[in-house]
């Protein structure tokens, strides 16, 4: 999951990205909203997670404009304005969520993983196909009750797909949902954690969850046997 943080104060920008990607997301950060708009022409993001105040154009704007756009992903404000005039205002702009300065970062991580609940239809943590439950909060991977371990990409990689079982999901699309602007990787290094990934949840199973479609990219569901499009 990728997230972009679009916080002026530097400091508190860089301790928000380091904090969600210790967490396992994939984070961008960005000082305004003019700048925000950049990043989101070149990326697909998961999340936002906005401050109010800032230089440019502060988030109440950025907001407005993203949802004027018809752009729908949910977005958290995080102010130290705190009357509730000023929440009000920025639910009715668009905002998701509403997190007062200062806050707990355990606080901030679960209304992350509560809108983007919300955004996949999920009421839990918990994705399940099958017997293969993930969960998002524990960062947990289980088959038929037994642990796989994940490593953090290959978790990034299976929650991304878990998200859209049953849709076929190129290398592009896992490139810029699972990477960030650092990433300097090849597009073999995908193939790579994909091969890892299909070993750690399939082998030993008849029945095989992740699948290639040949050409296009993969796809997660539940299947014992192979159709004519797909390759090993």
């Amino acid at each position: 999951m990728r997230i972009l943080v679009v916080e002026d104060e530097a400091d508190m920008n860089r301790l928000i990205v380091k904090t969600l990607q210790k967490s396992g997301y994939s984070v961008d950060g960005c000082f305004d909203g003019q700048e925000a708009l950049l990043y989101l022409k070149g990326a697909a993001y998961d999340a936002l997670v906005v401050d109010v105040m800032m230089p440019r154009m502060d988030g109440y704007t950025l907001v407005e404009t993203l949802r004027q756009k018809n752009v729908d992903l949910p977005i958290l404000f995080l102010t130290a304005k705190d009357s509730i005039s000023d929440r009000v205002k920025g639910l009715d702009l668009g905002a998701d969520d509403y997190l007062i300065k200062p806050f707990a970062f355990e606080e901030l991580l679960a209304r992350i993983r509560a809108m983007t609940r919300k955004y996949a239809g999920q009421r839990s943590n918990q994705f399940i196909l099958a017997d293969l439950v993930l969960d998002t909060k524990t960062r947990t991977v289980t088959r038929s009750g037994k642990a796989i371990h994940l490593l953090p990409k290959e978790f990034s990689i299976l929650a991304y797909l878990m998200t859209n079982q049953g849709i076929v999901v190129s290398r592009e699309q896992l490139e810029d949902r699972i990477w960030n602007y650092d990433y300097a990787g090849s597009s073999n290094n995908v193939d790579g954690y994909i091969s890892r990934l299909r070993k750690k949840i399939d082998e030993g199973y008849d029945t095989k969850l992740l699948h290639t479609v040949r050409t296009v990219g993969w796809v997660l569901r539940a299947e014992s046997s192979k159709t004519e499009e797909e390759t090993p």
